[in-house]
């Protein structure tokens, strides 16, 4: 799992996504208002999917407790990915990130808003979000289902999909054919260095274009 997400992560979206358009698959991109907040840093990894419902009537204590069981679930080496159903308030927080950090999860990409950035980006975690609140989920959210299919936008994760994400947006990979993806990933990458030679060699980018099959 550890060396197919980090051959996943030095591959970028723009690559990934080009290869499965190529594969003819469709809805894998996640939409493009989820942001990241540390932009320069690109993770990959198996999905973790939580479903999640409002509830006006839930007790404080009953909203804890339901999150801080959800935090222990978690396996090391996921992507904790969210669709609270909700965009009101916030998904991800300091305490709740230095928790998943220490347990080696990768970062998270939330349908919803996040708070305590200026916490999250000292300690490095990365977080995609739509944006930022300080309201926290007590007496308001409750987790429905974890390790369920879940769908942001027009894309629908599975528990165990891997998931690519760097500053041009995030991709889900099927956990099916990430190998496969993968592999024509890397020859791709291959083959664009091969075209970025050739233009700064000055070779025309049309006839770069039909020596590599690739622009």
């Amino acid at each position: 799992m550890t060396e197919t997400a980090d051959r996943l992560a030095a591959c970028y979206t723009g690559v990934v996504h080009d290869v499965m358009r190529a594969m003819g698959l469709k809805d894998f991109t996640l939409p493009a208002e989820l942001r990241p907040i540390l932009p320069e840093k690109r993770i990959a990894g198996p999905a973790f999917t939580i479903e999640g419902m409002t509830d006006a009537s839930a007790a404080a204590h009953d909203t804890l407790l339901a999150w801080t069981g959800l935090l222990s679930k978690a396996p090391r080496g996921s992507i904790w990915v969210c669709q609270p159903n909700d965009r009101i308030v916030a998904h991800m927080g300091e305490l709740s990130a230095e928790t998943l950090k220490n347990k080696g999860v990768r970062g998270c990409i939330v349908d919803g808003y996040i708070r305590d950035v200026d916490f999250l980006l000292e300690i490095g975690f990365q977080a995609w979000s739509r944006g930022f609140t300080p309201r926290d989920i007590v007496s308001w959210w409750l987790p429905k289902a974890t390790e369920v299919p879940i769908t942001i936008g027009d894309v629908e994760i599975r528990s165990g999909d891997y998931m690519v994400a760097d500053r041009d947006g995030a991709i889900r990979v099927p956990a099916a054919i990430v190998e496969a993806v993968i592999e024509k990933a890397e020859v791709a990458i291959g083959t664009e260095n091969l075209v970025r030679k050739a233009i700064l060699e000055g070779v025309d980018p049309q006839e770069a274009y039909l020596r590599y099959g690739k622009f």
